[in-house]
């Protein structure tokens, strides 16, 4: 079982947290203050079946009537933990893994995202790997192996920001990457990408017959906010550190990226390992969905502490006496 997380403390931004556990879908009711279940909050923007994608049907400033609420009661606290007990017991009984890929223009907020709505859950159980320009190594094998290998252990949720589907997008979206990838010349067709979206849904398949939980977000900004989010890192002092000269040169490309996203997400969104088109440019918002999105997985997959044998037992009440 993890180590237990206790306290209440300050999230970053003021947020609260009740065991440093972010507040969640919780805080927030509809305009009428009935409260929404996890399921029912994150379902508008989850996407099973991505034929009729289109990205053009799903804003990025909605909030769906939600406003947050200033009052942090009862309800919340029991919302937030639920995270953190699921999350133990994912831990405990050691059968399913949980994974988590975020994929978004710059400033959309991945970042921010992660460290809100999992800041409640132990480390011990929890791995996050952030996957930049490829290595000369990793320039050496197939495109998918340096995700793989960074794959959660049973019991542990691991995350993702960006992952193999950056070689469905950046990559399409600049072809003299995969100029650099070394593949033999014949592979190298006109159906490449619909080759690799072929990959990738045949291999998150695969992991998720073998126990891999897999919920993808994409978190989709618009370009004004993402102009805005830039001024502000132009601005601010203490954000000067997140700005990439990378990241306004790859706005000019928004057009591209917009259309090689929707394709992604029509060929690889399935029952088994969804895309959450999460509306990202109210940042609370974002972390909800997201936050909501991971609930219910946890609750869907339900799992529980490992049964005790009898023999077992007899060990536990021969020890009791022995500690007495």
């Amino acid at each position: 079982m993890l180590p237990a997380l206790g306290g209440k403390v300050n999230g970053a931004d003021g947020e609260e947290t009740i065991g440093g556990v972010f507040l969640l879908v919780f805080p927030l009711t509809m305009n009428n203050h009935t409260r929404m279940n996890p399921r029912k909050f994150s379902k508008p923007y989850r996407v099973t079946d991505g034929k009729k994608f289109k990205l053009a049907d799903f804003d990025p400033a909605d909030t769906d009537g939600f406003k947050a609420s200033g009052n942090l009661d009862e309800h919340v606290a029991k919302g937030t933990r639920e995270l953190r007990k699921w999350q133990d017991k994912l831990y405990a009984q050691n059968r399913w893994s949980l994974l988590l890929i975020f994929q978004a223009m710059d400033a959309a907020g991945k970042d921010g995202t992660i460290k809100h709505v999992m800041s409640g859950v132990n480390p011990q159980g929890c791995h996050v790997v952030s996957f930049k320009s490829p290595s000369a190594e990793e320039l050496s094998h197939d495109f998918m192996w340096r995700c793989l290998k960074n794959l959660p252990e049973r019991g542990r949720i691991g995350i993702f920001n960006r992952s193999y589907y950056e070689e469905t997008l950046i990559v399409r979206v600049h072809p003299e990457i995969l100029a650099n990838e070394r593949l033999p010349q014949p592979l190298v067709s006109k159906n490449i990408w619909r080759e690799r979206f072929e990959d990738i849904t045949a291999y998150e398949r695969y992991l998720s017959r073998n126990g891999v939980k897999i919920l993808k977000f994409f978190l989709n900004v618009s370009p004004g906010e993402q102009k805005k989010r830039f001024c502000e890192r132009l601005n601010n002092p203490k954000k000067h550190w997140k700005f990439s000269a990378a990241d306004l040169a790859e706005r000019q490309h928004w057009k591209q990226y917009m259309a090689a996203y929707e394709d992604m997400i029509r060929h690889t969104a399935t029952r088994v390992a969804p895309w959450y088109v999460v509306p990202a440019d109210d940042k609370q918002y974002a972390h909800l969905v997201v936050g909501a999105a991971v609930l219910d997985a946890l609750r869907e997959l339900d799992p529980a502490y490992p049964a005790v044998s009898r023999e077992q037992l007899k060990r536990i009440k021969t020890a009791k006496k022995n500690l007495t």
